[in-house]
């Protein structure tokens, strides 16, 4: 074998274990949206079929020779193909180490957490659903054990969804955040508070289906290739390629603004995985890099530019043709009521500047579990714990509690704190971009481009291409400071509540 035929190899591997890939995407989003509820079985039969196929693809002798043989002679491929065989090589060494039944075993187990989680959070009964739990957690852990003996299990959730994040590094995050934030929400409970009476009300879906197509067209985002679904828990996936993309929504009759926000943030997250560079097409190095850098996209578009005085001027016409009830009110009456700073229950209804303790309650709570401190049967009681203390609010059932996140369900331990760190490498990006680009004119005028073009040539393109904190550092041209994040937030929000 020569160098140009194992090229040749690699990339005949890559593109067909991007069919799989679109078939399994498919299979889930098909599960999540809608798919008769007596049909989990038949998926799970089917995924376990096709993991079996691609695991054993990705780890045979073939397969891991070739590779070891193109980073033998990795000075000579392109980057990109440089790139792509290292990130091969670590999937396939970790993937290797867990034994292909448990492997299989695992995927079977999330078909089936999902369908549970759905029952149990209809019937806000987190009995039904602990034992799956239980069972995903332990096979986490073992799973780490297997890949990363010599890091604590956490560690190893945490670095799989942002690369190098460890417990350390996210107590120091979430310190720096505290100290910021606690003062800023003590301030604004002293205030008046803003209404959100206008948000309020009842919103038949034909109409916010139609202002959810609205939204995605003044954000850019090419409609041919990205479709819009309905599903208990919002969320974005790829189906094989950046060149097909689906989001999800909820939509809720009594808010106006739980569905409006839900498809800014999936659409952040569409516009990131979109718009990779076509040459990585079907290859390891399509879409984003990690879950927090993709968070900063969509928390971007969600906060950042979504409840910004700015856009809601431009969009306020829209809002009112699809929601006639919005006679005799104002865009900046919308600008308040999207920006009202409450405690809440719900982590995807939470405001900007209580939002991170949301994230934080579960970062508690799942290093507690994955380190042998707190059973899972024990975690209702101990997040209604965290929520009063943290947020002053008491749970009133497990559906507006424990369960109404679907991450665990898929396995996502280790994801949470990618959504407090993209909001602040949000802000640091949006400042950085302000020095060439002039976004409050760009929003005003509901013109998008400017903004999307900067975040492609930083950002997007670059698909996996770049490691997250060297994509990171370069974009910002310095290294990443929550400051700005804190900044940010006392900056806006004390002249809305005039602090």
């Amino acid at each position: 074998m020569n160098v140009q035929e194992a090229i040749q190899s690699f990339h005949a591997l890559q593109s067909k274990l991007s069919a799989y890939h679109h078939a399994m995407s498919l299979i889930y989003y098909d599960g999540a949206t809608t798919a008769p509820k007596g049909t989990a079985p038949n998926r799970a039969h089917a995924l376990a079929i096709l993991s079996e196929e691609t695991y054993k693809m990705s780890t045979s002798q073939e397969t891991v020779s070739m590779l070891e043989f193109l980073d033998a002679h990795k000075d000579e491929l392109t980057p990109n193909d440089a790139r792509a065989v290292y990130l091969a090589l670590k999937d396939i060494k970790e993937m290797k180490k867990i034994p292909m039944d448990e492997y299989i075993a695992y995927e079977e187990l999330l078909v089936e957490a999902d369908d549970v989680w759905h029952k149990a959070k209809e019937e806000s009964n987190f009995e039904l659903f602990c034992p799956v739990l239980e069972r995903i957690f332990e096979t986490t852990i073992r799973h780490a054990g297997y890949c990363a003996p010599d890091k604590h299990p956490y560690n190893y959730c945490l670095d799989k969804y942002e690369g190098g994040l460890t417990m350390e590094k996210c107590d120091e995050f979430f310190a720096a955040l505290k100290s910021k934030i606690i003062p800023l929400i003590k301030k604004i409970s002293q205030r008046e508070q803003v209404s959100d009476e206008c948000i309020k009300g009842d919103f038949d879906e034909p109409s916010q289906e139609k202002f959810s197509y609205e939204l995605m067209k003044a954000m850019g985002i090419d409609l041919d290739h990205c479709g819009l679904g309905t599903t208990e828990h919002p969320f974005t996936t790829s189906i094989g390629s950046h060149h097909d993309v689906r989001i999800t929504t909820n939509y809720e009759r009594s808010n106006l603004s739980y569905s409006m926000f839900s498809v800014i943030h999936e659409g952040g997250h569409a516009l990131y995985d979109m718009n990779s560079a076509d040459e990585l097409a079907y290859t390891f190095l399509d879409g984003g890099v990690s879950m927090g850098i993709h968070e900063s996209q969509s928390r971007f578009y969600e906060n950042l530019l979504g409840r910004s005085r700015e856009f809601i001027n431009y969009i306020f016409p829209k809002v009112q043709e699809c929601f006639p009830q919005l006679e005799g009110y104002t865009a900046e009456d919308m600008y308040r009521a999207v920006n009202l700073v409450t405690p809440s229950l719900i982590r995807t209804e939470a405001d900007e500047v209580t939002y991170c303790l949301h994230v934080m309650i579960r970062y508690e709570l799942e290093k507690r579990v994955v380190g042998g401190e707190l059973a899972v049967k024990d975690l209702p009681a101990e997040w209604n714990r965290l929520y009063k203390e943290y947020l002053g609010v008491d749970v009133p059932d497990d559906k507006h509690g424990v369960l109404q996140d679907s991450h665990w369900s898929g396995g996502g331990i280790g994801y949470f704190p990618s959504y407090a760190l993209g909001s602040a490498y949000g802000a640091h990006l949006l400042h950085k971009m302000k020095e060439t680009v002039d976004v409050e004119k760009c929003l005003s005028e509901g013109n998008f481009a400017p903004i999307n073009e900067w975040n492609r040539e930083h950002i997007w393109k670059f698909g996996c291409a770049k490691e997250p904190d060297v994509l990171l550092c370069e974009a910002l041209g310095e290294e990443f400071d929550p400051a700005y994040y804190t900044e940010y937030l006392e900056k806006k929000y004390s002249e809305i509540y005039g602090l």
